[in-house]
């Protein structure tokens, strides 16, 4: 009869238990395959790990210079609800302006990038060995929708302003003042005034989750990837 891990049975068994319980039949597992003692708190610990190490590498190459201007998966765009603004700039001879308008947008998250972290990093020291199991138990990306789900409200208050100050560090504000301006000049146009705040500040999010995913799939699949004992003991017993 093939092995059985130790993870896959925890998840198969362990929907419903207490901690104490947890910890019961971790340690009646351990014995009967053979394996060195893993504890609820290493299991615990090493999602946590994983998840801190996916953090650090994600925001790291978001905050890098072309982290978002040049990854196709997270650069920011023109902002689409006033894309007809882009088209008709550059119909009229200043594509260039929007370019540069598109560079400095995404420069604005890449500094801002940096002080995501933090927030992150806080939602997974409060997580719970419920919410340990849950991700155990879902997809490759479980760990990255726990905190979408936990920090995303906290996370944009927090982010917002410094989203902000970095569009005005980068002059992005200005450009896009000045676009909007001489759009709203344009004759028989709608004129238009969106909140590129928020916009930036979403896309920008949405670029770290997206970057933080990628991480926790390779540390998962990729045994390479888990650079700590803890991290390799762990996720070792998945693939076996």
């Amino acid at each position: 009869m093939k092995k059985l891990t130790i993870l896959t049975v925890l998840i198969a068994m362990l929907a419903a238990c207490t901690s104490s319980q947890i910890n019961k039949t971790i340690g009646d597992i351990n014995k009967a395959l053979g394996e060195e003692s893993l504890s609820t708190e290493q299991v615990v610990a090493g999602l946590k790990e994983a998840l801190i190490k996916g953090i650090t590498t994600g925001s790291a190459e978001a905050s890098k210079i072309d982290g978002y201007f040049k990854n196709p998966k997270i650069k920011i765009p023109f902002p689409p609800d006033v894309q007809r603004v882009e088209e008709k700039l550059r119909q009229i001879g200043l594509g260039n302006e929007v370019d540069k308008f598109v560079m400095t947008l995404n420069r604005g998250a890449e500094d801002a990038a940096k002080e995501a972290k933090p927030i992150f990093i806080n939602a997974i020291k409060s997580m719970t060995i419920q919410d340990a199991w849950g991700i155990l138990k879902g997809d490759d990306n479980a760990a990255t929708q726990y905190l979408i789900k936990t920090t995303s409200v906290q996370l944009k208050s927090k982010f917002k302003p410094v989203i902000k100050n970095s569009l005005d560090k980068v002059n992005a504000t200005k450009y896009y003042g000045d676009i909007v301006t001489t759009y709203n000049k344009i004759p028989f146009v709608d004129k238009v005034n969106p909140d590129l705040d928020d916009y930036a500040t979403d896309k920008a999010i949405e670029g770290l989750f997206y970057l933080v995913a990628q991480e926790e799939e390779k540390i998962r699949k990729d045994p390479v990837a888990r650079t700590t004992e803890l991290l390799k003991k762990v996720f070792a017993a998945q693939d076996q």
